[in-house]
C-alpha cells in the first residue's frame, strides 16, 4: 500500500497537485486493496503532500481500523461530517491546497463539500495522479489477469458447448456462468446475441431460441482476485448466414491492423484509425459503431480509451481491448475482442483461445 501512495505523491509533485481526493470505489480500492461500503454519507480519503487521512463516517469506523492504520477523523449523523473534514484537511497540511484532484467518480455531493471546504482552489479528475498509474499493470496485476483470461477461454469454451437447436440465449449464458463459479470465479457480464440479436453491441441477454443456421455473439467476463476478464468471440450453428464469412474475414483483418498499430509511443486515435480503415475500406465503415477498445483493471471499462479522438500515449504495461466490430440490423453482428498487454515490441494477447469460427454442425 505505502509504495503506492508514494507514487501518488510523486505523481502529485510532477503535476503540482497539492492534494488528491477519493471515494470509496475502485480508485480506493486499487490503493489500499479495500473500500469502505459507498454510501451516501460523506467519505473522503486525503492523501497530502506529506500525510493522509480518512474523513470517515462513524458507522464504518470500526471496521476499517481493522485495516489500516491511517488516521481517521469520523463524524456522525447527529453532528455531520464539516468539523471531522476540516480537521482532515488540517491533519495532512492541505487547508490551503490550491490545485486538487478529485475521484471522478465520487458522489457529486462528496466533492461538493470538500471544493466548499477549501478557499477556492482550481481542480483537475484523477488522470494525471492515480489514473496514470492504475493504467500501467506490474507483473502481479498481469498474473491475475492472465488468470482470469484463462478462465474466460474456457468458459466461453463452455457456452460453445452447450448451443443446439432451440436452446436459449439465457440456457447459454447459464452453461457460461456456471464455468466461472466452478473455477471461483464471479461472472461479471455476459451478452449473448443469436441471429439478428448479434447486431446490437450491448444485446440483452434473451428467451431467443437458436435456430439453425444463426451466427452467435458471445461476450463475457468474470473476476477472480482483483481483476476481470473480458473476451468476445463468434460461434455459428450449421452454414453461416449468407455474406457472413466476408465479413467476419474483415473484422479479423481489423483486429491485427491494430495489433500491428499498438506501440508504446503510438497514440491511443491512431490504433483505433487502422482497425476502422480496415473496415471503411471494406465498405462497412457506418457499421462499425463503437469506439476500438478500452483499458482493463480493477473496472471493466477504464482508461486508455481507444477512441477516434483519444490522444492518450500508449505505454509499456497499459492494458486494453481491441474489439472492431460489424453489426448490420436484421441480419447479424460481427465483433471479435481480445485483451493485450503493452509490451515494448508490441500487444501481448492474454487469451489463448483461437478468434478462428466456432462452427457446430
Amino acid at each position: 500500500m505505502q509504495h503506492k501512495i508514494n507514487s501518488v505523491r510523486a505523481r502529485m509533485k510532477d503535476n503540482h497537485v497539492d492534494l488528491v481526493a477519493l471515494g470509496p470505489g475502485s480508485h480506493m480500492n486499487w490503493l489500499l486493496g479495500f473500500n469502505p461500503s459507498p454510501d451516501e454519507r460523506p467519505c473522503l480519503l486525503l492523501i497530502g503532500k506529506e500525510k493522509e487521512a480518512f474523513l470517515m463516517p462513524a458507522v464504518n469506523e470500526e471496521g476499517i481500523r481493522q485495516k489500516t492504520t491511517i488516521a481517521m477523523n469520523c463524524w456522525n449523523d447527529a453532528n455531520g461530517p464539516d468539523q471531522a473534514l476540516k480537521d482532515a484537511l488540517t491533519y495532512t497540511d492541505s487547508s490551503n491546497a490550491k490545485h486538487i484532484a478529485i475521484d471522478e467518480a465520487m458522489r457529486s455531493h462528496f466533492a461538493l463539500i470538500l471544493l466548499e471546504s477549501l478557499s477556492n482552489p482550481s481542480y483537475e479528475f484523477t488522470n494525471s495522479t492515480i489514473g496514470a498509474l492504475r493504467m500501467r499493470k506490474d507483473q502481479a496485476e498481469f498474473t491475475n489477469l492472465k488468470e482470469n483470461a484463462l478462465i474466460d477461454d474456457r468458459a466461453m469454451q463452455a457456452g460453445f458447448a452447450a448451443i443446439k437447436v432451440g436452446v436459449t440465449e439465457l440456457e447459454i449464458g447459464e452453461a457460461i456462468n456456471k464455468h466461472f463459479i466452478s473455477e471461483g470465479a464471479k461472472p461479471q457480464f455476459c451478452i449473448v446475441g443469436s441471429g439478428p440479436n448479434g447486431a446490437f453491441p450491448h444485446h440483452h441477454t434473451g428467451n431467443r431460441k437458436v435456430e439453425y443456421g444463426d451466427s452467435i455473439l458471445i461476450d463475457i467476463g468474470g473476476r477472480k482476485g482483483t481483476f476481470p476478464s473480458d473476451m468476445t468471440r463468434m460461434s455459428v450453428l450449421g452454414e453461416p448466414p449468407e455474406g457472413y464469412l466476408e465479413i467476419h474475414a474483415i473484422v479479423e483483418r481489423a483486429v491485427q491492423a491494430a495489433m500491428l498499430a499498438a506501440r508504446p509511443g503510438v497514440m491511443a486515435k491512431d490504433v483505433d484509425a487502422a482497425a476502422r480503415d480496415v473496415i471503411t475500406e471494406a465498405g462497412y465503415g457506418e457499421f462499425f459503431v463503437h469506439r476500438l477498445g478500452h483499458g482493463l483493471g480493477i473496472d471493466i471499462h477504464e482508461p486508455p480509451y481507444i477512441t477516434a479522438t483519444s490522444e492518450v500515449i500508449l505505454d509499456e504495461g497499459m492494458v486494453f481491448s481491441i474489439e472492431p466490430g460489424v453489426y448490420l440490423q436484421g441480419r447479424f453482428g460481427v465483433r471479435l475482442e481480445e485483451i493485450v498487454i503493452l509490451r515494448a515490441d508490441g500487444p501481448e494477447i492474454l487469451s489463448e483461445l483461437s478468434r478462428k469460427l466456432n462452427v457446430i454442425n
